[in-house]
């Protein structure tokens, strides 16, 4: 008897200190997780600039400009003192006594034909003249280029010379019609007007009509030439 009863009592001391163990487990704070080391990003990555090509600094942006500028400014430097020097050569030659004889000496004669024929048909002339020029050249640049280019020819010094005859032609025209207005009662009259303008024009088709005939012959006489070469 005694011994079931010392059996049973170190029973209940093992089951004790069992249940001891288990609740003091439980009841065991968690353990603290340890925070891993923060790491240290490359500060060229964050950047987004590589550790091999470094930023460009202000004063080597400043290295890189300064040519241009420098190039700029001689340039505009050489165009200032060409500007004074052409200048300087102009005031001493209106200042030279025999510049001044020689110009006169040539706008002497224009002046005296212009008063003697300073009257309202001259100017109708003139006028209708002009236009003419006007209208022969300017279809000569464009069409009569285009005919004879559609005959497989091209001469780009008549595209100059017919270019210049009508920068000659619109500015004479234009000449023609201020001093008209100044001087001659030419374009208070519609009627003067309208008929210069008109003959200008006829006049301006004919001589269009001439000259592409004389380039279209040209150009069938530079072929023969190569034909019995």
């Amino acid at each position: 008897m005694n011994r079931v009863c010392h059996c049973m009592a170190i029973m209940a001391v093992t089951m004790n200190a069992g249940w001891a163990q288990d609740e003091g487990t439980a009841d065991a704070p968690n353990e603290v997780p340890v925070a891993a080391a923060p790491t240290v990003e490359d500060d060229s990555k964050t950047d987004g600039t590589s550790a091999e090509s470094p930023d460009v600094t202000p004063d080597e942006k400043a290295v890189e400009i300064d040519p241009l500028k420098k190039a700029k400014e001689s340039a505009t430097g050489l165009v200032d003192d060409a500007k004074k020097r052409v200048g300087d050569v102009a005031r001493t030659l209106d200042q030279n006594p025999r510049v001044q004889d020689a110009s006169t000496s040539i706008l002497e004669p224009i002046y005296q034909a212009a008063r003697a024929i300073t009257f309202p048909a001259f100017y109708w002339v003139a006028f209708a003249l002009m236009a003419a020029g006007v209208v022969s050249y300017a279809f000569q640049l464009v069409l009569g280029k285009l005919v004879v280019l559609a005959k497989g020819s091209f001469n780009i010094r008549e595209i100059f010379s017919d270019a210049v005859g009508l920068a000659i032609s619109v500015i004479g025209l234009v000449l023609t019609t201020q001093a008209a207005t100044d001087n001659s009662t030419f374009a208070e009259s519609p009627s003067s007007v309208l008929s210069a303008a008109a003959t200008g024009i006829i006049l301006g088709l004919i001589l269009y009509r001439w000259n592409q005939s004389e380039e279209v012959d040209a150009v069938h006489g530079r072929r023969k030439k190569k034909r019995g070469k």
